[in-house]
């Protein structure tokens, strides 16, 4: 590396990784306390990866700065503006995902246990659309790389999945396979029609929203090795409910992770488990549980909300690298900031923590030549003159 003779990219990757691996509280940043009550979901855009929303459990939505405008060491994050108790449109229950517009940041949406789903106009902080739906909304989600379609996939308390037109208004449009309540949903990030979603019936179902004939796999946990008399348990993905989805960033794999106390990774493309064992893996949450996958890293990372702390799981092998402590109470949600491998979380006990890595220690610019070996000195930098004494 110091030769200069690495890939540029292969030395950003270990510089990536670098960092991830040394995530810390940092006693110089902090981010100013808004919330009441405890907070449940976090997204930050990746238009510019500056700003970032949040949602707690009192339905209030704040919206955060993340940059560092005095430049100075020790800053705090300041809220730029709230949707607090007071404003006419805030959500009457349970904020329980935000997200932001994928290509700008003059929209974004909220969805909530008050059976809507509204859409932001960032600017005058009035909902420009308003969806509503029989059943409380546990998760929602706009495609990161859609051109064609402008389709929020929404999951409710019904089994049925709700996908709603932008252009259209319209959320006429539903998927039909599920059993019980809708958890979680995730657009693939590689192919803009795909659709993953997360039920408490054990199953994770992956779609093709343009056909009309239903899911094009539900996902096995045992890759069909089970008979056929016992089907039923063999289709599953979990053994509990499943509340929480994640996709690679290249959009290659699956992570899902179920009340079954356990963490799979899947083949996005043939649906195979690939049986990646992360041991246990607390997860006593009743809704969604939203986890963050790192990316530009080798190897990739998963930060999942453990209890009170947060685990960091390699994504590939299954080790736990280590757990992030800093929290007083259960955390519900973190989001990875991929500019500066920065990791942000929210937590029951109203705060959201900064993680940041730690600094690189300084390399000492005043080793003396002495403590150099002699032989690495080049012979056009010694002294070779002598003083007229020294002639005398």
């Amino acid at each position: 590396r110091q030769a200069g003779l690495d890939d540029p990219a292969r030395l950003r990757r270990a510089e990536r990784t670098r960092r991830v691996l040394s995530l810390e509280l940092n006693k110089d940043r902090d981010v100013e306390r808004i919330h009441g009550s405890g907070i449940n979901t976090l997204d930050i855009e990746p238009v510019e990866g500056r700003y970032m929303l949040s949602g707690g459990s009192d339905g209030v939505i704040v919206l955060y700065d993340l940059e560092n405008l005095n430049r100075k060491p020790s800053y705090t994050c300041k809220a730029l503006f709230t949707v607090g108790r007071s404003h006419p449109d805030v959500h009457k229950f349970s904020v329980e995902t935000v997200q932001w517009y994928p290509h700008d940041t003059g929209m974004f949406t909220s969805s909530s246990f008050d059976k809507t789903l509204k859409i932001w106009d960032t600017n005058t902080l009035q909902p420009a659309d308003i969806f509503h739906f029989e059943g409380t909304v546990y998760s929602h989600h706009m495609s990161p790389v859609a051109t064609k379609h402008c389709l929020i996939a929404v999951g409710t308390k019904s089994p049925k999945v709700q996908l709603c037109d932008l252009k259209s208004g319209s959320s006429s449009h539903i998927l039909q396979g599920h059993r019980q309540e809708v958890l979680a949903v995730s657009w693939s990030p590689r192919h803009e029609y795909i659709l993953a979603t997360g039920s408490a019936d054990g199953r994770v179902k992956l779609w093709d929203v343009r056909r009309a004939s239903g899911c094009l796999s539900t996902l096995d946990q045992h890759n069909g090795e089970k008979s056929k008399a016992s089907s039923e348990a063999a289709s599953t993905a979990h053994n509990g409910r499943v509340n929480g989805l994640c996709y690679t960033n290249d959009g290659l794999h699956l992570l899902t992770i179920g009340t079954d106390d356990r963490m799979r990774l899947w083949n996005s493309s043939t649906g195979e488990n690939t049986l990646v064992n992360y041991g246990k893996v607390c997860n006593e949450s009743r809704k969604g549980l939203k986890f963050a996958i790192s990316f530009g890293c080798n190897p990739e990372f998963a930060f999942v909300p453990y209890g009170s702390t947060i685990a960091v799981y390699t994504v590939f092998t299954g080790e736990l690298i280590t757990m992030l402590r800093g929290h007083y109470s259960t955390v519900n949600c973190c989001v990875f900031q991929p500019h500066f491998q920065e990791l942000y979380s929210g937590s029951k006990d109203c705060n959201i923590l900064a993680w940041i890595p730690a600094p690189r220690e300084p390399v000492p610019d005043d080793i003396s030549e002495k403590s150099l070996p002699q032989q690495h000195l080049n012979p056009a930098y010694e002294d070779a003159w002598s003083s007229s004494d020294d002639e005398g």
